[in-house]
């Protein structure tokens, strides 16, 4: 729906700023403002073969079980790919599930600089120890996420915090009643332990201190206590910005100045390949 859509996307544009992202010191823009992303993802398309494609698990994760599929889908790591590699990034902040992804882009750039000259830099991942994939409240084999048709698997930043604390009520814990790390045998409550460390401050060995000899049910309590005193601040800068109108000026700032490096860096690739100038 093309109103849902501008709203999701100035939606999760302020979130960023609500969440801490300075954009006095970070482009914050919508890449379909600066149309060189576009145009490198359909190059770089040129550099991956349909069988790269193919394996990547997230495409083979969406199209399951579907009749027809969107080429974009389809191609969409390559366009993953030229998002990092316009800007020649160093490192890449991304979840475990997206790693796959970033080694397609470090193969094509490796394929780009041998066959036209160096010129991108093989970016590296930087996913943290804990955190890099929260997994579903529900089930602990899922990421996840706000596709997800049961809304009591997921945690929204705007979800107000009775809805927080019922979602985390209920989300499913494993038999036993030990809060233990233990991501193989105790999936559910390490996932819910990894939420508890990342947003409390706390490491994973400290959280399992505090609650030894504990059951489930104070554990929880306390973890949607925290989950809500690190989201209600955010959703109140969330409502001054966009209150404010402010975010406007922000992608729109941020937009010109990612394209002035954006542009430079797609002519010289453009080059490399030998595409005549326009003049």
């Amino acid at each position: 729906d093309p109103a849902a859509l501008r709203e999701q996307s100035e939606s999760v544009a302020t979130l960023y700023i609500a969440a801490g992202i300075d954009p006095a010191k970070a482009n914050v823009y919508m890449q379909s403002h600066v149309p060189q992303h576009a145009e490198l993802g359909w190059l770089l398309t040129t550099l991956t073969s349909m069988g790269e494609l193919e394996r990547m698990t997230q495409f083979k994760d969406k199209s399951a079980g579907k009749e027809t599929v969107g080429a974009g889908l389809f191609v969409y790591p390559s366009l993953m790919a030229a998002d990092i590699l316009l800007f020649n990034a160093d490192l890449v902040p991304v979840g475990d599930d997206q790693k796959q992804h970033l080694e397609l882009t470090r193969d094509i750039a490796g394929r780009f600089n041998h066959r036209f000259g160096e010129f991108f830099k093989l970016p590296e991942p930087y996913i943290p120890e804990v955190g890099a994939r929260i997994m579903s409240l529900d089930d602990a084999s899922k990421k996840m996420s706000k596709s997800n048709p049961n809304e009591g698997s997921y945690i929204a930043l705007l979800d107000p915090p009775d809805v927080i604390r019922k979602k985390i009520s209920r989300a499913t814990t494993d038999s036993g009643r030990e809060v233990k790390y233990d991501p193989v045998n105790k999936p559910e409550v390490s996932n819910l332990i990894g939420i508890y460390s990342q947003l409390g401050g706390l490491s994973i060995a400290e959280v399992e201190q505090r609650y030894e000899g504990q059951m489930y049910g104070p554990f929880k309590k306390d973890l949607a206590e925290v989950v809500v005193s690190v989201l209600e601040p955010l959703q109140q800068r969330y409502k001054d910005i966009r209150e404010s109108g402010e975010i406007r000026n922000i992608l729109r700032e941020g937009a010109e100045r990612a394209e002035a490096v954006a542009a430079k860096n797609l002519k010289e690739i453009q080059h490399l390949m030998g595409f005549l100038p326009r003049g």
